[in-house]
């Protein structure tokens, strides 16, 4: 048939079949109007030519059985190879995509300076991989300030919108595009400590000028709380709990009242020359103080008890002459106990009133040992006698300058006091001669009025609740 050519099954039918122009076969195929004479059922096709044919109902069926079989036949699978190309491509280009989106640079901006980066990456990493950008880490400090390492402090720090990010939301960040970030220097760090509670040693707080010098206020300890450097091992002051009390030693000329006084001094003895002395001074009827070595009083015993049971005063003036700045702190305090046991011993008297050899005694010698004393006594006339200038030149120097309170420094020991000895009756008959009286040491600091009375007495002791400095 032709493309032009229709069957219809079960249906009324014509069928023309033409072959040329005029010619077409003609088949018709009516219900009930064509029944007639077609019993069996029987198409009837009528062709071109006005022939026809009738087919059985057998030949019907299978036609149309054939027919069905066409229409019900299964189609043909799609081509499976053309479906994996087409799925392959789709994958290859999602993944191509989504490497991209993943693994793509983005900018963001560190110090005010644009870097590129991969997208997504750990900010720790970015850091790292650029160096910090230049921050370093502070220093490791003691806890004195001292540096123990340059780069053992706080590590460099990283910010965000004005915030700090702490180490784990640095760890977790990761960059985005447009993200700015700042990143500066670790700060310094102290090294590890340890706390404690301690006692605080008073200060000292010396006077200068004055001829006498005796503790006016006894020191007190205090509390602080400290720390000491695990690494260092440097301890500094954290906190003051409890103030101390400083120790403060007074330093005053002496202003007696009542009259006109004087008081004469000899260092160095006892000697050959003490009894001399003691004669003269009985002859005159005038007192004096007189400073002996303990050395010098183990030596020559009779000599210092002399001195007391002669009525004048016994004082220290130390064991050895030794220079006391530059003796330590034992030395010191040997220095100054030794020489009180030495004259103790000597004379029966307890001693307490020194002169420190040569005048020296600092905040130093005070702060070690001025419990073991009541004053340090020194001049205000230097009659430089050892020099041995010659009798009148003594007697010159002592007078000169002389005042209410004075206190006339002169020898009886150390070497050769002739001189002294000579000169001693014309210094004594001249002060006199302008009004003044010869006491004591300890009675010049009494007529003075302002000496505590225990510090004239020779009878200091450091309060139990009292510290000294340290020195």
């Amino acid at each position: 048939m032709s493309k032009r050519d229709h069957v219809q099954v079960g249906k009324a039918t014509n069928l023309h079949y033409g072959s040329g122009k005029g010619h077409h076969v003609h088949a018709s195929h009516t219900g009930a109007g064509h029944r007639s004479g077609q019993a069996s059922g029987a198409s009837h096709i009528v062709y071109a030519n006005n022939a026809s044919r009738r087919f059985s109902a057998a030949e019907r069926a299978g036609r149309a059985e054939a027919f069905r079989a066409r229409m019900n036949r299964p189609r043909r699978p799609p081509n499976m190879k053309a479906l994996a190309v087409v799925l392959a491509c789709v994958v290859v280009i999602a993944a191509v995509g989504g490497w991209y989106f993943c693994l793509r640079s983005v900018t963001v901006t560190v110090n005010g300076t644009e870097v590129s980066v991969r997208v997504g990456a750990p900010l720790s990493t970015v850091l790292e991989d650029n160096d910090q950008f230049g921050a370093v880490p502070g220093r490791l400090l003691s806890v004195g300030g001292n540096v123990l390492s340059q780069d053992g402090g706080n590590p460099s720090t990283v910010s965000r919108a004005g915030e700090t990010l702490t180490p784990d939301e640095v760890e977790q960040t990761r960059v985005q595009e447009g993200d700015e970030f700042t990143v500066s220097n670790g700060t310094d760090a102290e090294e590890p400590s340890k706390e404690e509670t301690v006692t605080m040693a008073p200060g000292i707080q010396k006077e200068s000028g004055g001829a006498v010098q005796y503790v006016s206020q006894w020191g007190k300890a205090g509390k602080k709380r400290v720390k000491t450097g695990e690494t260092s091992g440097e301890t500094v002051d954290v906190e003051v709990l409890e103030e101390a009390q400083d120790m403060v030693v007074s330093s005053v000329n002496l202003s007696p009242e009542g009259g006109k006084y004087v008081a004469l001094t000899f260092d160095d003895g006892p000697s050959k020359y003490t009894p001399q002395i003691l004669e003269i001074l009985e002859e005159k009827d005038a007192k004096a103080t007189f400073f002996n070595l303990g050395a010098q009083a183990q030596g020559n015993p009779a000599g210092s008890k002399a001195i007391v049971d002669a009525g004048q005063e016994l004082a220290s003036h130390t064991m050895a002459h030794q220079n006391l700045p530059k003796a330590d702190r034992e030395t010191l305090r040997s220095e100054i106990s030794n020489a009180a046991s030495a004259l103790k011993d000597a004379s029966g008297k307890d001693v307490q009133m020194i002169r420190a050899p040569y005048g020296a005694f600092t905040d130093v010698e005070w702060a070690r040992s001025g419990d073991l004393i009541s004053c340090n006594v020194l001049w205000n006339i230097d009659t430089l006698d050892w020099e041995r200038p010659g009798a009148s030149a003594i007697e010159a120097a002592a007078l000169k300058g002389v005042h209410n309170g004075s206190i006339i420094l002169m020898h009886d020991g150390g070497g050769n006091r002739e001189q002294t000895v000579e000169a001693l009756p014309g210094i004594i008959d001249s002060l006199r001669a302008q009004g003044y009286e010869l006491v004591t040491v300890s009675e010049l600091m009494k007529l003075d009025g302002s000496i505590p009375e225990d510090v004239v007495n020779g009878t200091v002791s450091m309060p139990e609740d009292a510290a000294l400095p340290e020195a």
